[in-house]
């Protein structure tokens, strides 16, 4: 992660997080606390990708509402059975290749670990084994917080319509924290 890219991921987690703490009603949105060295340590011992450790050094998950979850530590570990090859799906899936990091609309996303990008399925594919390939969402898992997530895009990712724009909680946290326009 660029000192930039850790500076930026630091002063919106802040924002995030004083926003929420002073929006009780929003009950939807969560953001997770930190992992510690140790836990780190051990983490990446037992195969862990070490750009993900890094991003939760700083936010160990947040859940965006019902549709996208970037997950901490202790679920994504409970969710690598999305890296599991599926017979007659066209996805090079493979626990040695990609670590999954998060689901938006019940599909996984994922960290590939020869380059840090994080992957996704095209939306044209809502049956998610039946993709014929990955998108790149982001160069990395603190970009695709800072700019799929963290972000006005995350609408169009979330596929939240002009109807439910106001009953979208992390759309007004994010209004709350001054990220989007509330």
């Amino acid at each position: 992660m660029t000192p930039s890219t850790s500076a930026r991921l630091h002063s919106t987690v802040d924002a995030l997080r004083a926003a929420l703490a002073d929006s009780p009603d929003l009950l939807t949105s969560t953001l997770g606390a930190t992992i510690d060295e140790a836990t780190a340590e051990a983490a990446r011992a037992d195969g862990v990708p070490a750009e993900f450790l890094d991003f939760c050094r700083v936010l160990d998950g947040a859940s965006c509402g019902p549709s996208v979850q970037l997950f901490g530590l202790a679920e994504a570990r409970a969710h690598q059975f999305y890296c599991t090859p599926i017979v007659d799906s066209p996805l090079d899936l493979s626990p040695a290749k990609l670590y999954c990091v998060g689901l938006v609309l019940e599909t996984p996303v994922y960290l590939d670990r020869a380059t840090g990008a994080v992957l996704g399925i095209p939306l044209e594919h809502r049956e998610w084994p039946d993709a014929e390939r990955f998108d790149q969402l982001a160069s990395g898992v603190p970009e695709f917080f800072l700019e799929r997530l963290a972000a006005p895009g995350y609408r169009q990712l979330a596929l939240v319509d002009e109807e439910s724009v106001e009953y979208d909680g992390w759309l007004t946290l994010l209004g709350r924290a001054g990220i989007t326009a509330a």
